[in-house]
């Protein structure tokens, strides 16, 4: 219990040895690169689904907001594309690339699919981008926290 409130006993690990042990942690390293293949996939398909409309008819995505949608998607896809097939071989090797370009990519390529969804909800109403926007930053904070929560605390494996 004293652990929890921020006294160290002894013989516990600092967040920081903790974080460093996570890092090395072989099934953790797997499970981040099957995770990075199925969001760029989900990536993929919603600007496939999203881009659609636009392409089939010129005439909604004679906006700027289509514009954004359209131009945004055209960036991603084919990097997220890429991106699936470096992850393949990563996978096939077990290990990540560190590749300048592939580390550069990753957001690039995520950053342009948000842009994407976001301007394609303004697009139909503003006030629908407005709140896509709003709760996809929530939605990575809750992912970040829960993930957070989840690896640091502890290997119990059940509830606290």
């Amino acid at each position: 219990m004293a652990g929890k409130i921020g006294i160290m006993q002894e013989g516990e690990d600092s967040t920081q040895e903790r974080v460093e042990k996570l890092m090395r942690d072989p099934a953790l390293r797997r499970e981040w690169l099957r995770q990075k293949n199925m969001m760029c996939v989900g990536l993929i398909g919603i600007g496939t689904i999203m881009v659609q409309p636009f392409l089939s008819d010129l005439s909604t995505s004679a906006t700027p907001p289509g514009k954004v949608c359209l131009i945004s998607f055209a960036v991603a896809i084919p990097l997220l594309a890429a991106l699936i097939m470096v992850n393949w071989q990563e996978i096939f090797r077990g290990r990540e690339t560190r590749s300048r370009t592939v580390l550069v990519a990753w957001p690039v390529a995520q950053a342009a699919s948000f842009v994407g969804v976001v301007a394609g909800f303004w697009h139909i109403w503003w006030v629908a981008g407005v709140v896509m926007l709003l709760f996809g930053l929530i939605a990575v904070g809750v992912h970040s926290a829960g993930y957070t929560r989840l690896e640091l605390d502890g290997e119990s494996g059940g509830p606290e």
